[in-house]
């Protein structure tokens, strides 16, 4: 059942890294509830002086502007330089790579002129996720680029995909809108989000994330989208829980009827 809308992948060097990705992701997952955070936002000072002295180069502190921006910058060149690399290829590989392009360009240009910074980010945790977030499309470019020369899969996912994809980029960036708003130009602290599925969950924005990559996997159907797909559904899943309990502790009045991520769920 599974080979009938995936693409048959006859390396073990894919395998490989396809299970590496996957046991990768769901490693940050797991250590998002063991308390070991990525230090950025709420939890950017999280074990700030854990470290060792060796470690203290990692543990360096920069703006949350310019860290979310070398964060995404470096995976929306890699998109843009994929139309160079990959010019051909057919209708499915445009997609994914116009799906990869977009994700990460809407990301930069919400650092640029959206969002509103406090506190800052730790450089090992800039420089962990920038690595990932530019590898692990570069990859999946490469090995779609790869099946060209296979058989299509039986089931054809692309126009599903798609329609997940837009769902999912709109409500990201319609919830990230709303956070934007919560504070005014000189504001610093945190509020209760408010509006949208707010209302439902604390991280719509991580639920509408998590739609955009089932999209982008479902416009590949490779199985290595597929398996990225599940490894930042459990990431973020561990993160908007923990984000939850943060919210929690912090406010009194926070509503104890809004779920983490899926609503009435989770």
């Amino acid at each position: 059942m599974f080979q009938s809308f995936v693409f048959e992948e006859g390396s073990s060097i894919i395998t490989a890294i396809t299970v590496i990705t996957f046991l990768f992701l769901a490693y940050l997952g797991v250590s998002e509830i063991a308390g070991k955070h990525l230090q950025y936002s709420k939890f950017w000072n999280v074990n700030a002086n854990s470290g060792s002295s060796n470690s203290n180069f990692l543990q360096g502190k920069m703006s949350s502007k310019v860290g979310m921006f070398i964060l995404y910058a470096p995976a929306c060149v890699m998109g843009f330089a994929s139309f160079f690399m990959y010019p051909d290829g057919g209708t499915r590989f445009m997609l994914l790579k116009s799906a990869v392009t977009i994700h990460f360009f809407k990301r930069v240009l919400e650092v640029l002129f959206v969002h509103k910074y406090s506190g800052g980010m730790i450089l090992g945790s800039v420089l962990l996720i920038s690595s990932s977030y530019f590898m692990v499309p570069a990859v999946m470019i490469y090995i779609q680029h790869l099946t060209l020369q296979y058989t299509e899969p039986e089931i054809d996912l692309k126009s599903i995909g798609v329609l997940i994809f837009l769902v999912g980029i709109s409500g990201n960036f319609y919830h990230h809108y709303l956070l934007s708003k919560l504070r005014g130009s000189k504001e610093k602290g945190y509020k209760i989000p408010q509006g949208g599925l707010f209302s439902m969950v604390i991280c719509p924005h991580y639920l509408f994330e998590i739609l955009g990559f089932v999209g982008i996997s479902f416009i590949s159907q490779t199985s290595f989208s597929f398996c990225c797909a599940v490894g930042v559904a459990l990431y973020l899943s561990a993160r908007s829980n923990v984000t939850r309990k943060w919210y929690l502790s912090k406010f009194e009045n926070f509503p104890k009827n809004v779920k983490a991520l899926i609503p009435f769920v989770f």
